[in-house]
């Protein structure tokens, strides 16, 4: 019997089992599927519209560690429930689709947990109702994750975890600016070893749930967007090798990042880093010459007052100077007070 004949099937996971050539088009029966892990595999070829066009119901898809190859297909853009992405770690091309902002669970900050479980546990009508519920049956799940940079297992999880794991395939393009600035209820992305160019998203700030973003080893180029530093769960910062330039913004936690965070990214300046920027350059010169400025002022003032003594001694002994040192000068000018003291006093009476 062909597994496509599973219609009624939520769950397929077949990671870690050699499994060769292309998948099936016979999956595409199922259309129940809630997850899909076929992980760790060699799996080749490109990613079938038909994921995207007939298991719309997936909420965690895992292809990565595989051989696939070609476009990442826009239909993935219809899995509007998906809330774990991993395509990693294979041989995709091309760009970013343009219409992330289409994966409605992604941009949700917020999780219906009733809605999401109903997804994932089949309810058993025998069991009494418990808190207008159901009871739940069925299988725990089992997810291996890679997060935050470590490869971690979650049982049973409530999936807040909201990811998209894109790493270590052979992407171009730049990342879609407004599209990013969609998914305000991802938690994780990662993006980095690929071959990405052009800026960092300045809406990528819209993400106030984010804890992990992982840009490096691309071709970044361009300045590091303020906002960043404006989210306040991120935890996990990885940005480089890449092509950034200019200062590292600073401000609420943004200084906790260590320099492995913006290392390899030539033209990048900041404490992080402990490599100061032209404009500090600049700054610090500015202080500099501050006190050479003071110097010819008091140079200028110390000049002034030299003149104005020397002016005073001058005036002062080539007056006196005669008359004190000179007889004939001292006795003209006794005569002259003479004078004056006798005028004044006929004047007076």
């Amino acid at each position: 019997m062909s597994m496509g004949a599973l219609v009624n099937m939520e769950a397929l996971v077949l990671r870690n089992n050699g499994l060769m050539g292309e998948l099936p088009s016979s999956l595409k029966n199922c259309s129940s599927l809630f997850m899909l892990d076929l992980s760790e595999n060699m799996l080749s070829g490109p990613i079938p519209s038909w994921i995207g066009e007939s298991m719309q119901q997936l909420i965690i898809l895992k292809m990565r560690g595989n051989h696939l190859s070609g476009n990442l297909p826009i239909h993935l853009c219809y899995l509007k429930r998906i809330q774990l992405l991993d395509l990693s770690r294979n041989n995709l091309s091309s760009g970013i689709p343009s219409c992330l902002k289409n994966l409605t669970a992604m941009s949700e900050q917020t999780i219906n947990s009733w809605d999401t479980m109903s997804h994932i546990y089949w309810y058993n009508n025998t069991y009494i109702e418990i808190y207008g519920g159901y009871s739940l049956g069925g299988y725990t799940l089992d997810i291996t994750w890679m997060w935050k940079g470590v490869e971690r297992g979650f049982k049973d999880p409530e999936l807040e975890l909201k990811s998209i794991d894109l790493s270590c395939n052979n992407l171009t393009g730049e990342i879609p600016n407004e599209e990013v600035g969609y998914l305000l209820g991802l938690v994780s992305l990662n993006l980095s070893r690929n071959n990405l160019s052009g800026e960092i998203p300045s809406q990528i700030g819209n993400l106030g749930s984010l804890e992990s973003l992982d840009l490096s080893r691309n071709h970044i180029s361009g300045r590091i967007p303020s906002s960043l530093s404006e989210i306040d769960y991120l935890q996990k910062l990885d940005l480089s090798h890449n092509s950034l330039s200019g200062r590292i913004p600073s401000g609420r936690h943004f200084e906790t990042f260590e320099a492995s965070s913006f290392e390899g990214n030539i033209d990048l300046c900041g404490e992080q880093l402990n490599k100061t920027c032209p404009g500090d350059g600049d700054q610090t010169t500015a202080e500099h010459q501050e006190p050479a400025v003071k110097g010819d002022d008091s140079v200028f003032y110390e000049g002034l007052y030299m003149s104005l003594g020397i002016g005073y001694f001058t005036g002062f002994w080539g007056l006196l100077g005669p008359l004190l040192l000179w007889r004939p000068w001292r006795i003209a000018y006794k005569r002259f007070l003479n004078r004056l003291t006798d005028y004044v006093y006929v004047c007076l009476w």
